[in-house]
């Protein structure tokens, strides 16, 4: 693993390289360097899983500029919008967990209405069934 974390210093060019040159040396190398780029999360933005992973990722962008860094959006040299900027961004992330958390709470309450309905049905008495030897 020692290979793994110089290639991370030098950054994705570097684990670019490598996969280039697994591939050109024997594919099946080349392939597997990319999966384990790919899995491990070293080729993307980060290595989370699942539909929420595209939320996550939106609000980093919008957090960063709209790009795949880490660093603060740079200055537009306009204080009063920068300042701006930043309020709305943190109005809007507020807005987006407050927003989550109504839709988790109406979640609940429509299991909560179902399972009720379920044991209230399940409680009821069953109703009689018709005798077949009555011949009605």
């Amino acid at each position: 693993m020692e290979l793994a974390y110089k290639l991370d210093s030098y950054g994705k060019p570097a684990w670019i390289a490598l996969t280039v040159l697994g591939f050109m040396a024997w594919w099946p190398l080349g392939l597997a360097i990319l999966a384990f780029a790919i899995g491990s999360g070293r080729m993307g933005c980060g290595a989370k899983r699942g539909f929420s992973r595209w939320q996550e990722q939106g609000a980093e962008a919008m957090r960063n500029g709209f790009g795949c860094r880490t660093r603060p959006m740079p200055s537009s040299g306009n204080h009063a919008f920068d300042e701006y900027r930043q309020d709305t961004l943190h109005r809007l992330e507020e807005e987006q967990k407050e927003f989550k958390d109504f839709v988790e709470r109406l979640r609940q309450a429509k299991d909560k209405a179902e399972f009720d309905q379920f044991m209230a049905e399940r409680r009821r008495p069953a109703p009689p069934q018709p005798d077949p030897s009555s011949g009605n």
